[in-house]
């Protein structure tokens, strides 16, 4: 039978959770693309790498089967795979070395799969040609809203449209914090809760000063509009400042307070935002509470259409989905 080598460039919970759900989905994949997926190479930052052309164990992967002198270059360069899946943490500064890690694969001739967004954010159309110019897949769906098909609904579903503005929820963590402050807790125990749950990070500056939803945005204004921006083009304002008082007052004037993205072209240049803005009561904002978060694709043939991904356990699932759906979207490509 056919295989189709995985290599994995980070193996934190993400990357776990992907290797779980292939495991579960296997059979699913030989039996419809007549293909045994294998995940041949591990590169962790604290461990080194493990490759092994034959297959990897993920159930009993231990310790001593990882080499420490081997970096994520070294596993790209082995060549020991057809699909690398870029999984490190993302730097929304400057994108990388992730963006180097997708563009040394690209030039190789191997497909790619980025859960990382600052590739996306920092040089998307760099790396969307050099897949083009290698005839390979480049894909991205896990960038954003986790494994909701936002991509695949804009390049797929919405053929012929023109995507005039961009706008939704689309930071969990901001958004939980905000409908724990509607409930009258307070910015810090909101804060502590979500690192008890586990989805918010031990400095959680990123998600609250604006920074992640503003690589999000970023995204998506450059694959699904053709733009060309960073990070740095938005104009970003995070949660920081909203008080319970700014709280109580929205509340008198029948209104929540939620941090939107919303990007549009004015004067023919790009416009991008993200800040926390009053919304009224009954709108579709004020229905995402908790981790729930949704975007808005506005077009000239269809209007609006929207995309919600509600909470779900384990949220980690989300993600990995996603990796997964770009997994077999390769698949169909190539049979």
């Amino acid at each position: 039978m056919d295989k189709i080598r995985i290599a994995l460039i980070g193996y934190g919970n993400v990357g776990k959770a992907f290797a779980d759900m292939l495991l579960r989905r296997a059979d699913y994949i030989r039996d419809t693309f007549g293909t045994e997926p294998v995940i041949t190479a591990i590169c962790t930052a604290s461990r080194g790498a493990c490759i092994r052309p034959e297959g990897i164990d993920t159930k009993n992967l231990t310790d001593d089967m990882f080499d420490s002198g081997i970096d994520a270059f070294g596993v790209i360069d082995s060549g020991e795979y057809d699909v690398m899946v870029e999984l490190t943490p993302i730097n929304i500064m400057t994108g990388m070395p992730a963006t180097d890690h997708v563009r040394k694969a690209l030039q190789l001739g191997k497909h790619v799969i980025t859960a990382n967004k600052g590739p996306i954010a920092w040089h998307y159309r760099e790396l969307r040609d050099l897949a083009k110019e290698k005839g390979v897949c480049f894909c991205y769906e896990a960038t954003v809203m986790d494994g909701v098909p936002v991509y695949n609904l804009a390049q797929k579903t919405l053929m012929g449209c023109k995507i005039t503005e961009i706008s939704g929820i689309l930071n969990a963590t901001t958004n939980f914090i905000l409908s724990e402050m509607e409930r009258g807790v307070s910015f810090d125990d909101a804060v502590e809760e979500g690192r008890r749950q586990g989805f918010v990070e031990a400095d959680a500056s990123m998600d609250i000063d604006g920074w992640d939803a503003s690589a999000k945005l970023t995204a998506l204004m450059n694959v699904l509009m053709d733009e060309e921006i960073t990070p740095m083009d938005i104009r970003r304002t995070g949660i920081g400042g909203v008080t319970p008082e700014d709280i109580r007052a929205a509340k008198a004037q029948g209104k929540w307070i939620k941090l939107l993205c919303r990007g549009w072209i004015e004067d023919g240049k790009p416009v991008g935002v993200v800040e926390p803005t009053l919304v009224d009561e009954g709108s579709l904002a004020t229905t995402m509470e908790g981790t729930a978060s949704y975007v808005t694709i506005n077009t000239d043939l269809m209007g609006g259409v929207t995309v919600v991904e509600e909470p779900f356990e384990p949220e980690i699932d989300h993600t990995a989905y996603g990796v997964l759906s770009d997994l077999i979207r390769i698949l169909t490509d190539r049979r």
